[in-house]
């Protein structure tokens, strides 16, 4: 469970010292720390729930979400969320994982994510559509159609059936929030392959 440092103070108001009854709890197990002023009780609960407490807010994407959806073949070992407005790419470890994360255009980051719930717990996670489409935002810009294929299936490694099995509207929907050249190239490459 997760539990906030205005939760624990009330918890241990009757406490001469509530800081250090906190730290003895923290290194008893008892309480294990999330971020600061966030803990967790239960240390075998899945970092992606804890993810959007880190930083907030925030939604599972980019490598985390396409392996999730199995749109790429490597492991991946980091927490990957996408945030607005941060204005610098954030990192944390702690004993829950690894965790990271990246801005989105603001026009983009309302949209294509969805709430996955496992008992008191949730996390917020892209769609396998925005997933992808907010990964090509950060990569190194591509300049035609045959750089976007690469990148796709080269780079990437997507099996092009996987891609195709996508819903391409609703990554032609996302390309024009994103105002990015590889986001451009993207939708170019759906129009020509896919008849309207």
């Amino acid at each position: 469970m997760l539990l906030f440092m205005t939760e624990l103070k009330e918890k241990y108001r009757d406490y001469t010292d509530v800081y250090g009854k906190i730290a003895r709890e923290e290194k008893s197990g008892s309480i294990i720390s999330v971020t600061r002023g966030i803990y967790e009780t239960d240390s075998c609960v899945d970092g992606k729930y804890l993810a959007r407490y880190i930083c907030g807010p925030s939604y599972l994407s980019f490598e985390y979400a396409l392996r999730v959806y199995d749109l790429i073949p490597e492991g991946v070992y980091t927490f990957t969320s996408a945030t607005f407005h941060k204005g610098k790419r954030k990192y944390c470890e702690n004993a829950f994982g690894n965790f990271s994360y990246r801005d989105v255009p603001d026009a983009a980051y309302p949209w294509g994510y969805r709430l996955e719930r496992c008992g008191e717990y949730s996390c917020q996670i892209a769609t396998a559509e925005k997933a992808l489409c907010d990964k090509l935002y950060i990569m190194p810009p591509v300049r035609s159609i045959r750089d976007i294929r690469y990148t796709l299936y080269e780079s990437l490694r997507i099996e092009e059936d996987d891609f195709f099995s996508l819903s391409m509207d609703d990554i032609l929907k996302f390309c024009p929030l994103y105002r990015s050249n590889n986001l451009t190239y993207l939708a170019k490459y759906i129009k020509k392959e896919v008849a309207p």
